[in-house]
């Protein structure tokens, strides 16, 4: 079964569907989206997409159309039963281990996200649409803010490997796409300076799924 999947490979929410694909051991056909030509806006694709937003997803086997990536990601891994990454219904312990996924992947979303998305914004993404350099100043209460939550991470991860215990999750393999552009931005040191979540950091980017869709560190 091919899955297709609308995005842009370098965008971060397409790259967080395509590292779980990898991870789940199915095959997603790339549908690329041409954001230069305003494609994402066409109406064709508002019908896919109403925000007009990458990723989108086609299960044409399934009959289902989705968006939203981390959405897209739960349902590839659940559906492909990659229990490695996600909890499966069938398994003794499913609600203790969706209780401790759901926990990490809400931290992920509500404490990492958010600041590390903020910063990529002003670095990297403000110049590209041409709305002008990045405030640092905005980018300074930003770091330490994440600064702030990444402490909270080293408390964690100082007791456990991963964020929902010892095994890796999905939770952990959202954090790939805006922590790798932290280091581009020049916050590489609020994962380094951690030894507990560098550690965490240099176990999940060293995957092979994570790889083979970004590229070493």
């Amino acid at each position: 079964m091919v899955y297709k999947l609308h995005g842009v490979a370098l965008s971060t929410c397409t790259q967080r569907v395509l590292i779980t694909a990898q991870e789940a051991g199915v095959e997603v056909e790339l549908v690329p989206v041409d954001f230069k030509s305003g494609e994402h806006k066409s109406e064709a694709f508002l019908k896919l997409q109403p925000f007009g937003q990458v990723p989108v997803l086609e299960d044409t086997d399934a009959g289902i159309t989705m968006h939203e990536s981390r959405a897209i990601a739960r349902y590839l891994a659940t559906k492909a039963k990659a229990s490695h990454v996600i909890p499966l219904a069938d398994d003794p312990d499913y609600l203790k281990k969706l209780a401790k996924f759901e926990t990490a992947a809400s931290i992920e979303y509500s404490n990492f996200d958010p600041l590390a998305s903020g910063i990529a914004f002003q670095k990297i993404f403000k110049q590209m649409k041409g709305m002008g350099e990045a405030d640092e100043n905005v980018v300074t209460h930003l770091a330490g803010q994440l600064s702030a939550k990444l402490d909270a991470y080293e408390k964690i991860l100082s007791k456990q490997a991963y964020l929902a215990g010892d095994e890796v999750t999905l939770a952990d393999l959202f954090h790939i796409p805006y922590g790798r552009l932290l280091y581009v931005c020049g916050q590489g040191d609020l994962i380094d300076s951690r030894p507990a979540v560098s550690k965490w950091w240099k176990s999940i980017t060293s995957r092979e799924s994570v790889k083979k869709v970004v590229g070493e560190k």
